[in-house]
């Protein structure tokens, strides 16, 4: 039972911090490695690594059904809610690939490296600092641009998902934050947070959902049934937590921007390093 109710704080530590800019992936190896230890009741590290990832998948269930409507209107099939006129700049699949693509490519090349080098706790500290100065960065460049701020999601370039797509790439770095680095990105292109929040949800879908399979491929030869009620139990407890987190996040962005988080990040790192070692 003990090992059920730490499957649960995994999901709910993946589900609370997966599109909040701070690392799920970082906050669940600090969990893991200084409480949870999650490799001794799995067995295998192989297996406790595809499980911080598969759980991601209770996360990708929340951002689709909270943006059901958008995924409507991007597969073909007007939203219920739509009232745009015809010949309105919409968000559309290409979009979403284009911003894959740089991730997608590096993620395939690099995949065995990231396992077995970047899953570490003293990794995740550095890119919890870095990944905080880039988003400080992006919030005063933002303050002090006089560009026209793009507002919604649907007002996105092809060249601006690009743009987002090669920030996406340093979040291949566990610890560093997928929506930290995409939205700091998408900031430093001119969109408001809210804006680069929605596309980089919506983006999270299929790039978490090809992350997770990949994975569960690899290392599907490790797997018992005495490891699937885990599982059952982080998916639940990811997906209910996302929910949470995705609709309270969003209300958020556009006020607090991205320093305040970026602040909490440098003092975690901070406190852990002193921590630790």
């Amino acid at each position: 039972m003990f090992s059920l109710f730490k499957s649960l704080i995994l999901g709910f530590v993946e589900g609370m911090t997966e599109f909040a800019p701070v690392s799920s992936t970082g906050h669940m190896i600090i969990v893991d490695d200084l409480w949870l230890k999650s490799e001794q009741f799995f067995g295998s590290s192989y297996v406790a690594n595809t499980f911080k990832i598969v759980i991601q998948l209770g996360s990708i269930l929340a951002v689709v059904i909270l943006f059901r409507e958008k995924f409507y209107e991007m597969l073909g099939f007007r939203g219920r809610h739509s009232g745009a006129p015809a010949g309105t700049p919409k968000l559309n699949l290409l979009h979403v690939l284009i911003g894959l693509l740089p991730a997608g490519i590096l993620g395939l090349l690099f995949d065995d490296y990231i396992d077995e080098h970047l899953f570490s706790l003293e990794t995740v500290l550095g890119a919890l600092v870095i990944g905080a100065i880039l988003m400080i960065v992006a919030d005063l460049v933002m303050r002090n641009s006089r560009r026209r701020v793009i507002e919604t999601v649907d007002e996105i370039t092809y060249g601006k998902a690009f743009y987002m797509g090669l920030f996406q790439c340093v979040s291949l770095w566990p610890g560093f934050s997928r929506s930290g680095a995409t939205i700091s990105g998408g900031v430093l292109v001119g969109m408001s947070h809210r804006a680069a929040a929605d596309f980089t949800f919506i983006m999270a879908v299929p790039i978490m959902l090809g992350a997770s399979l990949l994975s569960l491929a690899k290392n599907w030869q490790y797997f018992t049934l005495d490891a699937l009620p885990y599982f059952v139990v982080g998916f639940i407890s990811a997906f209910v937590f996302a929910v949470i987190s995705i609709r309270f996040f969003l209300k958020l962005i556009n006020k607090v921007k991205l320093i305040p988080f970026a602040v909490y990040r440098i003092v975690l790192a901070a406190v852990l390093y002193f921590v630790w070692f």
